[in-house]
């Protein structure tokens, strides 16, 4: 296999990386959603939780989508057309990354003290999820030994 093949390939795994990022983290948008609903904790709480976790999903997928553009225009011998055509893509994506990041954070990225990746901002959610479980958890516990004791 030729290098400029190899590396082909190599774009292609980083977009279904990308693209199975998305896939899984819609998944987890989801069941982190219902998850919030059956707590009880309110239809926005639930909104909310689904909103930032997809955002977060659709943030890491693009920043992997973007590193595959970069794999293939610089492994590749592309024409002016063809580097014009991927730097639209890339700063197409790139606006849409920052747009989700300030809709889910609120703060310009400039702004913000601590970066925080789309990786970082759907484990921040599980995490919150699984704590609010765990809460829950206590919660029916400390019920059930006031109403047996």
């Amino acid at each position: 296999m030729e290098f400029e093949e190899t590396f082909t390939v190599v774009a292609v795994v980083f977009e279904a990386v990308g693209a199975l990022a998305m896939i899984i983290g819609f998944v987890v948008a989801i069941v982190l959603g219902a998850r919030s609903l059956l707590r009880h904790e309110g239809g926005g709480v639930a909104f909310s939780v689904l909103r930032n976790t997809l955002g977060a999903a659709i943030l890491l997928g693009l920043e992997v989508l973007v590193a595959a553009d970069l794999i293939r225009t610089i492994t590749s011998k592309p024409s002016i057309e063809d580097a014009l055509i991927l730097g639209i893509i890339v700063v197409i994506r790139t606006v849409l990354s920052m747009s989700i990041q300030i809709e889910i954070e609120g703060v310009l990225p400039w702004r913000r003290a601590l970066l925080t990746s789309g990786g970082q901002l759907l484990g921040q959610a599980v995490a919150r999820d699984s704590a609010a479980s765990a809460a829950a958890r206590e919660n029916s516990a400390a019920d059930a030994r006031r109403t047996s004791g």
